[in-house]
C-alpha cells in the first residue's frame, strides 16, 4: 500500500518517505549483520543516533496530533490511550512521549537539539520532567547550560544534575516531588510458579541507594564466575536476607535468618518415591535441595503426629560454631575448582551425608559457596579430598535431571 500523508493512493506506484525508510532499514540491518568487532560498536552508535532522531520526529508528530484532537475520531478518550492502542506503547511510554511533546513546545533550544540529533532521547526526558516539575520558564533560563552539561553526561548523571537544578529553583516543590515518589514505594512478592517467585517493586531514591549499597559487597564476581549480573544481584539479595539482622562473622559462624522447611525423614534421606518438602509459603522443594540446606542448619525432629502441635524433641545446629570456625580456618575459601569466595559466603558441606552415617566432624566437611553447594546436591557434581589436601570437583558424567542423592 502506498500512502500520501495519511491517505492511501490506489494505483500510485511512486515511493513515499515511509517506503524509502523501510528499504533503508533493510539495508542497515544487512550492513549491521556483516560487520563485527570495533566496526560493529561504531555501527551501533550510529544506529542509536538515528533512533534518537526518529524519536524526535515521532514526538513532534505526537505533539501536533495531541493539539489537533484527531485521536478522538478513532474513539480514543485521550492521546495516551490512542498511543497505547495504535502505536503499541505501554501506558508509561505513551505518557512519557506526550509529556515531552507538551514541554518541548516551550523549550526551543532543547527541541532543536533533539531534532538535529545533538541530544539523546533519555536526556530529553530529563529536561521535559524538569520543566514539568519547576515550570518551563525556569528551565529556559538555564537551558543553554543544561544542554551543554548533557553533552558530557550519561542520562543517569544528568538526572542528578537536573534534580539539583530543580532543588535550587524550587526546594519546596522538590520536596513535594520526593514525597510523592516516596508514597509510590511498594514491594510485591508473587506466589511460587514453576519454582520461581517474582519480585516487583519501586523504592524512593534513598531506599534504592541503601539497597544498592547493601548489595554491592556481595556483587563482586569470583574467579571463573559464570553468573550473569542479574544472577549475582539476585544471589546478593538472598545472601543479605540469609545473614539476618545480626549479620554474620567473617568465618560464617553465628546466627542466620530462619527458613522453616517441613520434610519427611525419607525426603531428607533421599529415598526414591519420597514426597517433596514444603516451605512455610506452601511451595515445594526437591529432596536434593533439602539435603543441601540440612548440611549446615538446625534440625528439629518430630517423631509423632501429636508433636506437630507440641514438639517433644530438640533442635540442634548441624555444624557447631567451633567446628565451623575450624572449617573456615582449614579451607580459607570455597574449595570448589579455583573458587575464591570467602567463608562468609559459604556453607559447610557433608561429604558423606549424615543420614548415610556421615559425621558432623571436620574430616567429613568441606567449605563450599552456595552456588557450588547447589551443584553438588541439585546438579549431580561430586567432591573429593585427596590425601595431599587437594580438592577435586567432578561434574556428572552426563546431563540428567537431578535425582535424590546423598552427599
Amino acid at each position: 500500500m502506498v500512502h500520501d500523508g495519511n491517505v492511501a493512493v490506489p494505483g500510485d506506484r511512486g515511493e513515499t518517505p515511509i517506503d524509502q525508510l523501510d528499504a533503508a532499514l533493510d539495508r542497515v540491518a544487512a550492513w549491521l549483520q556483516r560487520i563485527d568487532g570495533t566496526g560493529l560498536g561504531e555501527g551501533l552508535i550510529e544506529v542509536r543516533e538515528r533512533i534518537d532522531r526518529t524519536e524526535a520526529m515521532f514526538v513532534d508528530g505526537v505533539g501536533r496530533f495531541d493539539r489537533s484532537g484527531e485521536y478522538a475520531a478513532d474513539g480514543a478518550l485521550s492521546i495516551v490511550n490512542w498511543l497505547r492502542w495504535k502505536c503499541r506503547l505501554s501506558g508509561g511510554a505513551a505518557a512519557e512521549r506526550v509529556t515531552i511533546a507538551r514541554q518541548l513546545d516551550q523549550l526551543p533550544k532543547t527541541e532543536a537539539a533533539f531534532a538535529n540529533g545533538d541530544l539523546g532521547y533519555q536526556h530529553v526526558v530529563v529536561m521535559a520532567r524538569a520543566a514539568e516539575h519547576v515550570g518551563a520558564a525556569a528551565v529556559r533560563k538555564e537551558e543553554a547550560s543544561l544542554l551543554e552539561a548533557a553533552q558530557t553526561m550519561d542520562p543517569g548523571q544528568f538526572v542528578g544534575l537536573a534534580k539539583d537544578f530543580e532543588h535550587r529553583v524550587d526546594a519546596e516543590g522538590a520536596l513535594v516531588e520526593a514525597n510523592r515518589a516516596y508514597e509510590r514505594r511498594y514491594l510485591h512478592l508473587g506466589e511460587p510458579v514453576d519454582g520461581l517467585v517474582r519480585l516487583d517493586g519501586l523504592l524512593d531514591a534513598e531506599g534504592g541507594a541503601l539497597l544498592r549499597t547493601a548489595l554491592n559487597p556481595f556483587m563482586m564476581p569470583a574467579r571463573d564466575d559464570d553468573r550473569t549480573p542479574g544472577q549475582r544481584r539476585a544471589d546478593a539479595l538472598v545472601e543479605l536476607c540469609r545473614r539476618g539482622p545480626g549479620g554474620r562473622k567473617s568465618d560464617g559462624a553465628g546466627p542466620r535468618a530462619q527458613l522453616v522447611i517441613t520434610a519427611s525423614v525419607d525426603t531428607l534421606a533421599g529415598v526414591p518415591g519420597a514426597p517433596a518438602a514444603r516451605l512455610e509459603s506452601g511451595a515445594t522443594i526437591p529432596s536434593a535441595t533439602v539435603q543441601r540446606l540440612a548440611c549446615d542448619s538446625a534440625i528439629t525432629r518430630i517423631t509423632g503426629f501429636g508433636e506437630l502441635h507440641h514438639e517433644v524433641s530438640r533442635a540442634s545446629r548441624s555444624i557447631p560454631a567451633a567446628t565451623r570456625r575450624a572449617l573456615a580456618a582449614r579451607d580459607l575459601h570455597c574449595v570448589f575448582n579455583s573458587c575464591d569466595r570467602s567463608p562468609v559466603w559459604c556453607d559447610g558441606h557433608h561429604l558423606v551425608f549424615w543420614t548415610d552415617g556421615g559425621e558432623t566432624a571436620l574430616p567429613n566437611l568441606a567449605l563450599v559457596c552456595r552456588p557450588h553447594h547447589r551443584k553438588l546436591h541439585e546438579e549431580g557434581w561430586t567432591l573429593q579430598r585427596h590425601r595431599d589436601g587437594r580438592w577435586v570437583a567432578t561434574p556428572p558424567a552426563r546431563r540428567v535431571m537431578p535425582g535424590a542423592r546423598s552427599a
